[in-house]
């Protein structure tokens, strides 16, 4: 599964917070999606998108997931990270809440909701969040997006941003089962690789997964033992070779 929670730099937010609904047409979008290649295709369409809604920040969760312990059910975000953890919560709790019925019928259909009040956002985005669900094959996918505070997203904007969400999905196998490989890592030792292809730490990995420190360098140092590297680098660079992340 190609998950991600990445961290932009400050120059990147800054730009993107910039954006307004309007600013890029339809046309442009596709032309700018159609553009975007190789292993950071999902992020780089996910931006474009979030662009064109008006909006700061995306969240791609795995909706069939939510109820589940950890953080598994992220995709990719450029959220803070503790703001991520801290909805987690909320989303399950929400989610659980629904019916399948009504889960079925708010496919590409937008709503809005609010974060807690507790919770710290960047400066200049608003409470409100916006949300969009699609399927993917039989896997719910849902798509949250922050905007600033003056800001508010045009509903048919959003429908485009469900619909091409989907797209981009089904294109980067985020929804897939396992590949086939050569080498025989565990689905722990996979889990490991992917969150330090994703730049956390060891103490952020085990907070993630719920298990030790000391456990998650013996599953990163089983890592590079199999795939013959000797860095964290080496073996993010062996992961992104080998479709692994």
């Amino acid at each position: 599964m190609d998950m991600q929670i990445s961290q932009v730099s400050r120059s990147d937010r800054d730009a993107r917070s910039v954006v307004h609904a309007g600013a890029m047409s339809r046309e442009q979008l596709i032309l700018q999606l159609n553009a975007v290649a190789g292993p950071a295709y999902l992020q780089a369409g996910l931006h474009a998108l979030t662009s064109y809604a008006g909006a700061s920040y995306y969240l791609l969760v795995r909706s069939d997931l939510i109820q589940e312990s950890g953080l598994d059910f992220v995709i990719s975000s450029d959220w803070p990270f503790d703001l991520v953890r801290r909805l987690a919560a909320e989303l399950t709790s929400g989610y659980g809440r629904i019916g399948e019925l009504e889960k079925c019928m708010s496919v590409f259909q937008p709503s809005a909701a609010l974060l807690p009040d507790d919770v710290t956002l960047p400066d200049g985005i608003g409470r409100q969040y916006h949300a969009l669900s699609f399927n993917v094959g039989r896997t719910r996918f849902s798509l949250l997006l922050l905007v600033r505070e003056s800001v508010t997203p045009s509903s048919e904007r959003l429908r485009d941003v469900g619909l091409l969400s989907s797209y981009l999905a089904s294109s980067t196998r985020c929804a897939g089962g396992k590949l086939e490989r050569d080498f025989d890592l565990t689905d722990r030792e996979l889990e490991c690789l992917f969150w330090i292809a994703e730049g956390k730490t060891s103490d952020e990995i085990a907070m993630i997964l719920g298990i030790s420190r000391n456990t998650i360098n013996n599953y990163i140092t089983s890592v590079m033992r199999k795939t013959a590297t000797k860095t964290r680098s080496e073996a993010i660079a062996f992961a992104v070779r080998n479709n692994l992340v």
